[in-house]
């Protein structure tokens, strides 16, 4: 049996679980400390399922296609599999190199059969992905204080994933609190205390202009308050990348110096619709300071779900969170299996 199959086997039963749940605990704000850790995985699974359903639709149907359309495995084929890939926004760059390892998959195997031809194809996709290892998709958390920093152009849905986060963590039993080191764009400050009123969760913001002066006293403050983990708001300007690295510089060193061996992660939101803009955003980012982790934002809103491999392999920077609804719960913990069976579970 195939990986593809493997995982399908494997998630079509979590599946089941989930249509035998009571709508009430689908609809629960605190589902993951009301109900067993199987239940939660296969709602997540769910989420899935649900939320790659535009990608699904429009990357699956093209790929079953091509197997009616030729009896034959030829260049041709291969040609009009390059353009699903591309147009699912999976990556130029990608796309050449999966479809000359799939043509040496073809060729030593002397596969024939479009139903295997399938299965090798998901598994050649997957393989982009985890490249011998499956990349860490957990927050790197220390054991006392951690400093989480978040960074991204506006529009992306920064502060609302890191609401959402907030809202996770606390309910894994985390002290959690905010700080708006946003300072220029207007609102951003009210924006993240709103939140933090909401969720319950610590605040610190004030109406100076210098973030690292703002982090500063918001860090002094979670230390001698003991919390767990701070979430850092920056501001989202890439106009001028010298100056934007001079200011993650100096924020980076204002919490090493506050608070040793922080951030523990730098995590780059990205807003799933704008496609290869986002890798675009990723590179840029990437050549400003050492981003850890990526946050997938509305990836339920796009057709175009080949995003994910396109940043592991263009950028290499594992993608922790991905949205797939508009519900708090709806950022969920990125899991390559999870993405691979929502994505083709038609297939």
């Amino acid at each position: 049996m195939g990986l593809f199959n493997k995982i399908k086997s494997i998630f079509s039963k979590k599946e089941e679980i989930v249509e035998n749940l009571d709508e009430e605990i689908l609809e629960s704000e605190s589902i993951e400390s009301d109900v067993e850790e199987e239940v939660v995985d296969a709602i997540e699974t769910s989420k899935y399922v649900d939320g790659l359903s535009k990608s699904r639709d429009n990357f699956v149907n093209k790929l079953s296609v091509l197997g009616i359309k030729y009896t034959k495995i030829s260049d041709e084929f291969y040609d009009e599999l390059e353009e699903i890939l591309i147009t699912a926004d999976v990556g130029v760059n990608t796309v050449m190199d999966f479809v000359e390892r799939l043509k040496k998959r073809v060729k030593d195997e002397d596969i024939t059969d479009f139903e295997y031809l399938k299965e090798v194809i998901v598994d050649e996709l997957f393989t982009i992905y985890v490249d011998g290892d499956i990349l860490s998709s957990k927050l790197n958390l220390n054991n006392d204080l951690s400093v989480v920093l978040f960074v991204g152009v506006n529009g992306v849905g920064k502060t609302t994933s890191i609401a959402k986060i907030a809202n996770r963590l606390k309910k894994d039993g985390k002290k959690v609190m905010l700080i708006a080191g946003d300072t220029f764009r207007a609102g951003a400050v009210n924006q993240l205390q709103e939140w933090s009123n909401r969720l319950g969760v610590g605040f610190f913001g004030d109406d100076r202009t210098d973030p690292s002066a703002v982090i500063y006293d918001g860090l002094t403050k979670a230390k001698n308050e003991n919390y767990d983990v701070v979430l850092v708001d920056t501001a989202g300007r890439l106009q001028n990348k010298t100056n934007l690295m001079k200011e993650l510089e100096k924020m980076n060193r204002i919490i090493g110096e506050i608070v040793p061996g922080n951030p523990t992660e730098t995590l780059l939101v990205i807003d799933a619709t704008t496609g290869q803009n986002g890798v675009t955003q990723a590179k840029k980012f990437k050549e400003i300071t050492n981003i850890t982790g990526i946050v997938l934002t509305k990836l339920d809103g796009t057709a175009k779900g080949g995003i994910v491999l396109a940043i592991k392999e263009l950028v290499d920077i594992p993608v922790k969170f991905v949205g797939l609804g508009e519900k708090a719960e709806d950022l969920i913990v990125f899991d390559i299996e999870k993405y691979i069976y929502g994505l083709f579970k038609e297939f």
